[in-house]
């Protein structure tokens, strides 16, 4: 089906049609899966989830949200990149919490289509860079969020925030720059 189905199909979900986000879900799963596996790809090796699960536990999110306002799908990657975000994110404070409290036991699930993990990122570290980032610069983090967390391409970006492909560009080229020091600790919240 073409982005114009698809689009469709949200729209009609999003005005409580139930069977078309079960039409839905077939047209977008394999891309959804794939964005998956290419953040965790960017976890730490070892991560505990694998990107079945978190591509299964971003749709039941978005499932739960009662009529959403759904554009086309380029924001619902994007709406999809911030569930994982805030999934990986959960999944972090609990691990950490875990190991704080000494009762910490690695269950290691396995996944046929995984991905051999590439040297990870601290997500907790990450997350706590781009609330900072968001705290000056909303525009800056939506954009980071979209190309980082959904792999959405600089057009597709562009087509979600209403913004020039020209604009993207600049905003990801000093984003990336920003959270590259934020996570080497040599910015403050301010800068």
């Amino acid at each position: 089906m073409d982005q114009a189905g698809v689009t469709r199909l949200l729209r009609a979900w999003g005005e409580g049609d139930a069977k078309a986000a079960d039409r839905l879900m077939p047209l977008v799963y394999a891309e959804l899966r794939k964005r998956a596996a290419a953040y965790l790809r960017r976890e730490r090796p070892g991560h505990t989830l694998q990107p079945t699960a978190l591509v299964h536990e971003a749709y039941l999110r978005m499932a739960g949200q009662d009529r959403a306002a759904w554009k086309n799908r380029a924001q619902f990657f994007g709406v999809a990149a911030c569930m994982m975000r805030r999934i990986l994110v959960d999944h972090a404070r609990a691990l950490n919490m875990a190991k704080r409290a000494g009762r910490l036991i690695n269950v290691e699930l396995q996944d046929d289509h995984a991905v051999v993990a590439a040297p990870g990122i601290d997500v907790l570290a990450l997350d706590e860079a781009l609330t900072r980032l968001a705290a000056f610069d909303a525009r800056k983090t939506a954009v980071a969020e979209l190309r980082f967390f959904s792999g959405l391409s600089v057009e597709e970006t562009a087509q979600v925030l209403g913004v020039s492909v020209a604009t993207v560009e600049r905003e990801w080229q000093v984003a990336r720059a920003w959270l590259y020091s934020a996570l080497k600790g040599t910015v403050t919240a301010s800068t």
